[in-house]
Formats: C-alpha cells, structure tokens, sequence
C-alpha cells in the first residue's frame, strides 16, 4: 500500500496516510475539522539505479548486452573466456 501526503489548505497541517490505491483521498484535516485536505504529488520511495539491473541479472551466457550496438567498449577487439584460454595455451 502506498503512503500518500495531504495538506491542508485552511491551516497548512501536513500529513502522511498509509492507504489501498483504491481508498477515496482524505477530505477532512484532523487538525482544524475543514474539509480541505488535498493529496499532495510527491516523489517515489524507491528507485532503480545502477548499470541495467535487468539486462545484466536475468539473462544469461552471451545475451547479457542486448541493448549495446553488439561492440564492447572497447571497439569489439576484447575475447570471451573461451577464446582467450584457446590462445593462451595455443
């Protein structure tokens, strides 16, 4: 359930309601009994940062870089294991 802020428009008490998406908005302050709560816009409690948390933990063997041009950073000149242990020992 998110947590939504309210502020009142007739004494300015601010408030934070844990409620169901569905609930209806709160419209009575609990400090000065108006009808003049409103549900105030505020940023998520969370948020997705990092390198691609999904392109890089889910997928597995050579799909790991599907949102890339298909080039390493490198200017595709970097070997996989494979290849790197065929000519270490060639």
């Amino acid at each position: 359930m998110p947590i939504y802020e309210y502020e009142c428009k007739a004494c300015g008490h601010r408030l934070e309601k844990l409620q169901k998406v569905s609930a209806a908005p709160l419209t009575d302050c609990p400090s000065c009994d108006a009808a003049e709560l409103t549900r105030l816009v505020s940023a998520a409690g969370f948020r997705l940062a990092g390198g691609g948390w999904y392109e890089t933990d889910f997928k597995s063997g050579g799909k790991k870089n599907l949102a890339g041009d298909g080039s390493s950073s490198d200017g595709g000149t970097s070997k996989t294991s494979a290849e790197s242990s065929k000519t270490a020992s060639a």
